[in-house]
């Protein structure tokens, strides 16, 4: 009885773990369609590395919901191929976390540096395009941001006059808040590090989570 009640309480413990492992599967497939719709404004589509990012950050947490499902069936069904199934995914798992780290480490700069220099060519067609406006506009409103590396970039820009700066820049934004603003009253941060430090955090936390429990597991 002893030993059946043991067993109880590792299954229990491996659902808890299970959930959570799902919890995390979502988590980045979440951060991915974040990054993708972010990305996908401002860097030319094709396969660069930082098209390719948010893809690899979805397969992964899709991958991760899958090895979840498998363990459960495991552990419901206390189905031995099953478990073995889920035990040679895990091992998967942390090789494929440690080569997307190695891979996030290398391209690292080389994402930062293609998504700034679409950044700054989308800002260029700013007074040009209204649609490429409202999608600067609501980055800069979302992401509390101004600009590239700040908000002087603005000046950089030739058909946008002088001490002017989008109205999306604003602290409050309201009808030409932008024009003639006071430094106090608009966001100082460029967007390019803003958006860069969202997706570190948030791929970090997420991917550390999914590692840990995999690790317990």
């Amino acid at each position: 009885m002893a030993v059946e009640g043991g067993m109880k309480c590792v299954k229990f413990l491996l659902y808890v773990l299970l959930l959570a492992f799902c919890a995390c599967a979502v988590g980045l497939i979440a951060v991915g369609v974040g990054a993708q719709l972010v990305l996908s404004q401002t860097i030319i589509q094709g396969a660069t590395p930082g098209s390719l990012l948010p893809v690899v950050i979805i397969a992964v947490g899709v991958f991760l919901f899958l090895v979840a499902f498998v363990g459960c069936c495991g552990a419901c069904k206390e189905n031995y191929c099953l478990m073995i199934t889920f035990a040679i995914f895990l091992s998967l798992i942390m090789l494929v976390e440690v080569a997307a780290a190695i891979a996030g480490y290398v391209f690292r700069d080389k994402v930062m540096s293609e998504f700034n220099n679409n950044f700054r060519q989308q800002m260029e067609n700013y007074p040009k395009n209204n649609h490429t406006a409202s999608i600067l506009d609501r980055m800069q409103a979302d992401f509390k941001c101004c600009g590239a590396a700040n908000y002087t970039d603005w000046e950089k820009i030739p058909s946008m006059s002088k001490n002017r700066v989008p109205d999306s820049c604003c602290i409050n934004v309201t009808v030409g808040c932008g024009i003639n603003f006071n430094e106090k009253a608009i966001h100082k941060e460029g967007c390019v590090e803003k958006i860069g430090g969202w997706l570190r955090k948030n791929v970090l936390v997420v991917a550390a989570a999914a590692l840990g429990i995999a690790f317990v597991e």
